[in-house]
């Protein structure tokens, strides 16, 4: 569908880094590639009563903020990939972006305002993502594999020969992964390749629907000899994936300002940004501030990320976690730093606590939360009644600080904690995990009135 050719104004950014722009009528505009402060018109693709979706199609004023986008297959057209969003946009302007979403969600949707807005924390705008979930298509028209992400609102993957997002040797690669893709007779068999990085090696994770030939096998090991990348083998879940041979360096991660190793398989969850995952660590140890005297609850709590820091300052951390891999991680992790005396872990299903569950948990001065997107929403909710006295001698935590991946959920948690369990929000900021995308990673500390 065409749109008319009205002048629209844009105003703001939306959660998935879409222009926001009003027609005469009031009807609201989202515009794909349109940024604050330009004058634009659209190409509508969707009309409802309320709103209307569309695609920047003319530029009238130009924002100072835009850039040209530092990858050749970021686009608005159909086949352009669609991993990120934001590129024509300032890396700056993106943070700020972020935090005006992070601000107004908390404002919106729990009626809450932090005392204090944090400093973003950021980092290098390319070549930082650790981790990617690469799809593999076999085009047999074109005699071509397609190694990458899929295009923009579609499941087709796109022809990418290059990822500036992703580590500079492993964007490197994408031709010759195409290339060794295409050469095996399990082809049409193998639909992703997932990267996981750590701080010395580089680990791919090959989907496959069939049992490798030995031939295909063979194909590999040449690979990963010659561009020193460790392969691994899926068949079916993630649990399944094993080393194409043994022998080979543990993935691990360094955490060098509490002096920890962090081992990890390479489907496990791990943040995909470590340079910033370190800066994060430290300033959710800072602001948690636990004492030597005091204990603390990890939830969430993987295979340790902030866990076994944590344990560095406190006198003890139980971390709570849903998996019982990850669990079985994290212990193992605790042990090779010494610290298996102060940090315990224990599995829990998370979503599905009650009053009664919390209440029967030694009481802790400080808690971290680190939900999925989810959202901890049962653990708050159980909180809130345990504060409104469902045990009148539980005591809540004095702190608590909360590491978000979904504004909208951290805001519905935000507004339990705040309106009904007890706390002021004192301090909330943004965290630029993902770079050039929408995603907004964040921070918030809650204390005790």
């Amino acid at each position: 569908m065409q749109g008319d050719a009205q002048w629209l104004q844009v105003e703001s950014l939306d959660l998935e880094g879409q222009g926001v722009a009003h027609r005469s009528d009031g009807k609201v505009v989202f515009i794909e590639g349109a940024l604050p402060g330009e004058r634009v018109q659209v190409s509508v693709s969707r009309r409802k009563n309320q709103w209307e979706q569309g695609t920047l199609s003319a530029l009238q004023r130009e924002s100072s903020q835009r850039v040209v986008p530092g990858c050749p297959h970021f686009g608005l057209h159909a086949q352009a990939c669609g991993g990120c969003k934001m590129q024509h946009l300032q890396p700056a302007a993106q943070v700020a972006a972020k935090q005006r979403v992070l601000e107004d969600n908390l404002r919106h949707l729990a009626k809450v305002v932090p005392q204090q807005v944090m400093r973003p924390i950021q980092g290098p705008a390319w070549g930082y993502r650790l981790r990617a979930r690469l799809s593999v298509r076999h085009v047999a028209k074109k005699g071509t594999v397609l190694v990458g992400f899929h295009e923009r609102k579609s499941r087709y993957v796109a022809d990418m020969t290059q990822c500036p997002v992703l580590p500079a040797r492993v964007s490197a690669l994408l031709p010759a992964l195409r290339e060794l893709i295409g050469s095996m007779a399990a082809r049409d068999r193998v639909p992703q390749i997932e990267l996981a990085m750590g701080d010395s090696v580089c680990a791919l994770v090959l989907r496959h629907l069939d049992p490798l030939s030995d031939a295909d096998l063979s194909r590999l090991r040449r690979f990963g000899a010659a561009q020193q990348v460790q392969w691994w083998l899926q068949p079916a879940g993630p649990d399944s994936a094993t080393p194409l041979d043994d022998g080979g360096q543990a993935l691990s991660y360094r955490l060098p300002e509490f002096d920890l190793t962090l081992l990890f398989r390479p489907t496990d969850f791990t943040q995909v940004n470590l340079a910033i995952n370190r800066v994060l660590v430290a300033r959710a140890v800072r602001l948690l501030d636990p004492q030597r005297d005091e204990r603390v609850i990890d939830w969430f709590c993987g295979l340790g990320n902030f866990t076994l820091a944590l344990a560095r300052r406190a006198a003890s951390v139980l971390g709570i976690e849903g998996s019982e891999a990850l669990v079985q991680r994290a212990r193992s992790n605790a042990l090779l730093n010494g610290l298996d005396g102060r940090a315990t872990f224990a599995i829990r299903n998370l979503f599905e606590l009650s009053a009664a569950d919390l209440s029967a948990l030694p009481p802790a001065q400080r808690w971290l939360i680190d939900p999925p997107r989810e959202g901890a929403f049962g653990l708050v909710k159980a909180l809130a009644d345990l504060a409104q006295g469902a045990v009148p001698s539980w005591q809540p935590p004095q702190r608590i600080v909360y590491v978000s991946c979904n504004p909208a959920t951290l805001a519905r948690d935000a507004g339990l904690l705040v309106h009904q369990a007890g706390y002021v929000c004192a301090a909330a900021g943004v965290v630029d995990m993902f770079p050039h995308t929408a995603h907004v990673e964040s921070i918030a500390v809650f204390d005790r009135r």
